[in-house]
């Protein structure tokens, strides 16, 4: 076998070397990343999930279908979203799934949704903000916001204050950001750029306003969660781990024919970058822990920068005055 191998070109040979130790590490990862062993069920539990037409949205919901939750699928594409729901239904054996539109990249859009659900549904006991996206150029929504920005931080902003009265009175409740390591990169964060105003710091290589949007979903977090502790509500956010998912769709082509190529490889499938998702929303070890960040069904310690409650409070406050948050709905 070795004879076999050596004599292929050794440009061959290092790439058959490369791609067995990433094999490797990948069987490693297998057996040592976090998974959801709660048997916990969901029974008269609703359940909103972002984005949960695909990737780990749409696993996430098939493991809570399964326990038994209504699941309200938020979608910005309903049609995708039925195909969804029908395959989430498929495998759960739980018919209580429903499609609603969401387009995060509207502020309207989701004050419409956010209306309707609290016409619609008595209770809401899990929100879970997955949606996201990832893009190259600058693209500034009808709101006078940039897009990442919104889909990723302002749109879920939003969303989750409008949401947050009829959590608390169903409480206990819990609130899940799904965010990334990514924010790691960031090692100053300038207010007076934080919609891009000054500039536009992205490109091939390193995409800056997506570090910002993931990095402002966890000091968020980590401001909401003293405010409404009392109430029985709990807000953790996550990193999912590098996932093949959907998200590089928006990226250059280049970059997404690379990713085509390498994702299935080294990245955790929809199903296993889903896990911490789960284990937030279920696990009865966590349900008193709120304002923490977890990778891998753990508790991970955040950078100095994202665990500045200073500067938390002021991007909260920005937050606020992008999306128009009113007084009569601040429920803290």
């Amino acid at each position: 076998m070795l004879t076999f191998v050596l004599s292929f070109p050794i440009v061959v040979q290092i790439g058959l070397l490369i791609l067995s130790l990433a094999g490797g590490l990948k069987i490693y990862l297998e057996l040592t990343k976090g998974v959801c062993n709660s048997t916990v069920q969901l029974t008269g539990k609703t359940v909103i999930i972002s984005g949960a037409n695909t990737g780990i949205g749409k696993e996430t919901a098939i493991d809570l279908a399964k326990r038994g939750a209504r699941i309200i699928l938020a979608c910005r594409d309903t049609k995708k979203g039925i195909a969804a729901k029908d395959d989430i239904v498929r495998h759960s054996g739980n018919d209580n799934v429903i499609v609603r539109y969401l387009d995060l990249a509207s502020l309207p859009s989701v004050r419409n949704f956010a209306t309707l659900i609290l016409k619609s549904e008595q209770r809401l006991d899990i929100l879970i903000n997955n949606a996201g996206c990832i893009a190259l150029e600058k693209r500034l929504t009808a709101d006078g916001l940039e897009s990442q920005m919104q889909t990723n931080h302002f749109g879920h902003f939003l969303l989750t204050n409008l949401l947050l009265g009829l959590m608390i009175k169903s409480a206990p409740s819990r609130i899940i950001n799904v965010s990334s390591n990514v924010y790691r990169w960031m090692k100053t964060l300038d207010l007076n750029n934080l919609n891009s105003e000054l500039s536009y710091n992205n490109n091939s290589l390193y995409h800056g306003v997506y570090y910002t949007s993931k990095l402002c979903q966890i000091l968020c977090t980590r401001h909401l969660a003293p405010l409404v502790n009392s109430s029985g509500v709990t807000v953790n956010s996550l990193c999912p781990g590098v996932v093949h998912t959907e998200i590089f769709r928006t990226t250059s082509s280049w970059f997404q024919m690379l990713a085509a190529f390498v994702l299935p490889i080294f990245f955790k499938t929809a199903k296993e970058g889903a896990q911490t998702s789960i284990y937030l929303a279920v696990a009865n070890e966590v349900s008193d822990v709120t304002g923490e960040f977890f990778r891998d069904c753990k508790i991970e310690k955040t950078s100095r920068l994202a665990s500045d409650t200073g500067l938390a409070k002021k991007v909260w406050e920005l937050s606020e005055s992008f999306v128009g948050l009113k007084p009569e709905e601040r429920h803290y």
